[in-house]
């Protein structure tokens, strides 16, 4: 699936190997690093509202609906001791998604039950929020 290679001053390079794509890591300032990149915990918490965005998708083709436009704005906050994430906030707006509210919930229920959010331990607390 990939590989991580340490390149030193607490940054990873990671490489999917089927697509050969990259992304770099960086230890956040508050935790001895540059900050210059997503840190592991940013890239656990944009991979929640990735692939909620994703299972959504996929109900919205079956649904026929267009969920291109959507947009998600997500917030990480973390605990100290332990060093956590304690909660993950996710804002998805699409003020002019055409669906019921039938399709509407059926896209929120996806969201929510995405294999990233199943994944998560429960003491992560999920707060999502749909504006459409």
């Amino acid at each position: 699936m990939a590989t991580a290679l340490y390149e030193g001053h607490l940054r990873t390079r990671l490489t999917h190997l089927a697509s050969g794509q990259e992304v770099i890591t960086d230890a956040p300032i508050d935790n001895h690093g540059k900050g210059e990149a997503f840190s592991p915990t940013d890239l656990v918490s944009a991979a929640l509202s990735s692939c909620m965005i994703t299972i959504m998708g996929i109900v919205a083709t079956r649904e026929g609906m267009v969920l291109e436009g959507l947009t998600a704005t997500v917030v990480k906050i973390m605990a100290a001791n332990p060093r956590k994430i304690a909660e993950i906030q996710i804002v998805f707006s699409h003020p002019t998604l055409v669906a019921s509210d039938v399709q509407k919930q059926k896209l929120r229920q996806a969201a929510l039950t995405c294999p990233v959010a199943l994944s998560l331990h429960d003491s992560v607390k999920q707060t999502v929020v749909f504006n459409f």
